[in-house]
């Protein structure tokens, strides 16, 4: 934890833009050895179109669950969110019925921390919440109504770092069921604030809280913030990051054709409503109101 005057940025929950570049040898890949004429282009195997090539049953094996016991929980909680995030089945169910032994008994190590990150970028809640369990178990946070409480205070009052800590911790309980719509007031007294920062996190904690109540607010903010960098998290938050579900995010879909067509907003802010519209629908259209609001005209008359 940072000292009160520091800011933290534990979550790296932006987009993230992975400088990730895989250098691969252009050739055939062998698939059965010795076997004559058994080769399949690279090129086909790494085709985004075709159909996923499971390299074996997504499946948490028996061998791995009975040696769970004999690792330590720092060491239990990278296998499985590492599971997790590939999809195995039975490493959530696993995540879930171990995460409460493990507060307080593990960190977010290197290894952690980027499993953590990559897990809070996944295209499944599921493992988004993985996630945020194996964070709060870190964070040693307990999941009840006396840590929003204890939470309350700082995030309303705090120190930037004590603040920006609190509404991080009270985003990812009330995601979890604990006192929601007291969290929800918590991080909306901090949306205007005049401390960007400040600003910034509650954006973040409205994201990751996830109710509907929470949705309108990021609009409010994603048209009107006077910062570029707190519009384009309200626009991520709504379109692609934290936790509301796919359905939840294509309410915002009228309201981001209207601010489309809005000569109000600048040329950036507008190239951020068009790349929300693409992430939250999947459709790649030009930058044109006209063109989104045909589209999604003759996609509601089906």
């Amino acid at each position: 934890m940072l000292s009160s005057d520091q800011i933290i940025a534990p979550r790296r929950t932006r987009r993230l833009t992975v400088a990730c570049i895989v250098s691969i040898v252009f050739g055939t890949v062998c698939v059965g050895a010795g076997m004559a004429g058994a080769t399949t282009p690279i090129s086909h195997l790494l085709d985004a179109q075709g159909r996923s090539n499971p390299a074996s049953a997504n499946l948490l094996s028996e061998h791995e669950i009975e040696g769970l016991d004999s690792m330590s929980p720092q060491n239990q909680a990278e296998l499985l969110l590492e599971r997790s995030i590939n999809h195995y089945r039975g490493a959530n169910e696993q995540i879930a019925a171990r995460v409460d032994s493990w507060r307080g008994t593990i960190t977010l190590n290197t290894r952690l921390n980027n499993l953590f990150i990559t897990a809070l970028n996944s295209d499944d809640l599921r493992v988004r919440t993985a996630a945020i369990e194996v964070d709060l178990a870190a964070r040693n946070t307990e999941k009840n109504s006396a840590t929003v409480d204890r939470l309350e205070p700082d995030a309303r009052f705090g120190e930037q770092g004590r603040r920006v800590n609190a509404l991080w911790d009270l985003a990812l309980l009330g995601n979890r069921g604990i006192e929601p719509e007291r969290v929800g007031q918590i991080l909306l007294s901090s949306l205007h604030d005049s401390n960007k920062d400040i600003r910034y996190w509650a954006v973040e904690g409205l994201a990751y809280l996830g109710t509907d109540e929470a949705i309108e607010p990021l609009l409010e903010v994603f048209h009107d913030d006077p910062l570029p960098m707190i519009r384009e998290r309200a626009a991520c938050g709504l379109a692609q990051s934290g936790m509301f579900t796919d359905k939840q995010r294509r309410t915002v879909v009228p309201q981001l054709l209207d601010f489309a067509e809005d000569p109000s907003l600048d040329a950036q802010t507008r190239t951020w409503v068009f790349q929300a519209l693409r992430d939250i629908t999947g459709q790649t259209l030009s930058h044109d109101g006209t063109a989104w609001r045909n589209w999604y005209s003759r996609a509601n008359a089906r």
